[in-house]
């Protein structure tokens, strides 16, 4: 079954942020504190990580992004009395932001930060509403070292040429959250459109989320780091709201699609949502991003709460697939072998990261549309390599699940007389190992929550494949 997203189409890039350094075409990959420490940051938390990151060999994989979250500054509204500044944390940050970001740049990794559009942080921190171009210039200042970037610019102009391997260690990547948002910048009413629905009724006909009150403070801190001399990396992290896939392209490199992330594999805690829930509101904005645009379902769990093994193969599967960033939110410092081994899966992240096919995996044989416990359990998407098919178990007992060649969308020989049943080469991309030629179709046993993960190819291992 294929089912119809609703007018939902690819979103045009006509108006797309396109950088000359690439940062924004595909899919951020870094670690973020929050999941693990929350407010309980400190300088030595962030540069401890940034070394694990190159002791456990992830800055090589392209986890890059050291993200400082919440909690960062003095805790109110209360800013410099001269500069207009956020003050960072005297105590949690004694040499302030930009000491943390010249280390940062120092291992070859990028400092994020946080922000938020609204008149403080959802942490009670001082937010930007009213201060972005002061927040801006602040941000660009401390991540400053010798050589800066000409600012991101729209995908119209031309591009720029010139920058050197040590000119990619001067970008950031600012998270925009939208708490404390005042009576007057608020929408009219809006209810995330659940299950690829529609949004309230009580919007009026026709109206253009594009110009509304969310979109005008989001771009107003667009436009603020536009006009920086440095590259920054823009996630809006609005939650879905507001229709933010008609006008998010324009805005930052990645938008939030859904609710907060929980480890757990379905259900709800305190208004975050385990992982059931946001795979299947994703299953139908599949088509919605590409180059240079990115939903975002948020950050990995991966080795938090009481997740399996299997059930940490299928989130990380499943968000690599989708194209979503790769932002590790679990405690690196004594990370279990098997969550590390999962977090460093190169044949995973290559399908996220591809530099020729920007579009996701997309659902296939889709027979529980809408369904928050039992999402869809089969999916396909085409990479440089080959295509590729995941097949994820709902259930609570080991499956056997067959991958019917002639179902798969793309898989077709271009010049080929052999039929879409192949024969085909499986390749296993968890062990990196081919399990063997097939034609027709190839049935897998998958285990209870996990995703099996295959390339499929020509039998003699090219990659003249259809795309997507």
């Amino acid at each position: 079954m294929i089912p119809v997203l609703l007018g939902l189409g690819l979103l045009s890039l006509g108006n797309a942020l396109v950088s000359p350094d690439g940062t924004g075409r595909l899919p951020a990959m870094g670690w973020n504190s929050w999941n693990e420490y929350a407010c309980n940051i400190s300088d030595d938390v962030f540069l401890r990580v940034a070394d694990l990151m190159v002791e456990l060999g992830l800055k090589d994989l392209g986890y890059q992004y050291v993200n400082i979250d919440d909690c960062w500054s003095v805790k109110g509204t209360t800013r410099d009395s001269v500069t207009g500044r956020i003050i960072p944390d005297p105590v949690k940050f004694p040499g302030g932001i930009k000491q943390v970001a010249d280390e940062v740049h120092a291992r070859g990794l990028k400092l994020g930060i946080y922000g938020d559009a609204g008149t403080q942080t959802c942490g009670g921190y001082p937010g930007s509403l009213g201060y972005e171009e002061v927040d801006a210039a602040a941000w660009s200042e401390w991540g400053v070292d010798c050589e800066c970037f000409p600012s991101p610019f729209r995908s119209t102009d031309k591009g720029r040429k010139g920058l050197t391997k040590e000119d990619l260690l001067e970008t950031q990547d600012l998270k925009y959250d939208n708490c404390n948002v005042p009576q007057e910048w608020v929408d009219v009413p809006y209810m995330h459109p659940d299950n690829g629905g529609s949004p309230d009724g009580n919007v009026p006909p026709g109206y253009d989320w594009s110009t509304s009150n969310s979109s005008t403070r989001y771009n107003r801190m667009r436009d603020a780091l536009l006009a920086q001399d440095r590259t920054i990396q823009y996630s809006l992290c609005i939650w879905g709201h507001a229709d933010v896939v008609s006008w998010g392209n324009d805005t930052g490199h990645s938008w939030r699609m859904y609710s907060d992330i929980y480890p757990a594999w379905t259900g709800t805690h305190q208004g975050s949502l385990g992982l059931m829930p946001i795979l299947n509101q994703a299953a139908f904005y599949w088509n919605v991003s590409g180059f240079w645009g990115h939903n975002d379902w948020d950050m990995l769990e991966v080795g938090n709460g009481n997740l399996t093994l299997e059930e940490n193969r299928s989130h990380f599967a499943l968000w690599a697939a989708l194209k979503s960033p790769l932002v590790i939110g679990t405690k690196l410092d004594g990370i279990r072998p098997e969550i590390l081994a999962i977090l460093k899966n190169e044949e995973l992240i290559a399908f996220n990261q591809d530099p020729v096919y920007g579009t996701g995996a997309r659902p296939y044989r889709w027979d529980r549309v809408g369904n928050e416990t039992h999402p869809a359990d089969y999916w396909a998407g085409s990479s440089s390599k080959g295509v590729h098919v995941f097949l994820l178990n709902t259930e609570e007992e080991e499956e056997e699940m067959e991958v019917t060649f002639s179902e798969v969308p793309g898989l077709q020989q271009v010049g080929s007389a052999i039929d879409a049943g192949g024969p085909y080469l499986v390749h296993d991309m968890w062990t990196g190992e081919d399990i063997g030629i097939f034609s027709d179709l190839v049935a897998l046993r998958v285990k209870r929550h996990d995703t099996v993960a295959v390339r499929i190819t020509t039998a003699d291992g090219k990659k003249d494949m259809v795309n997507l």
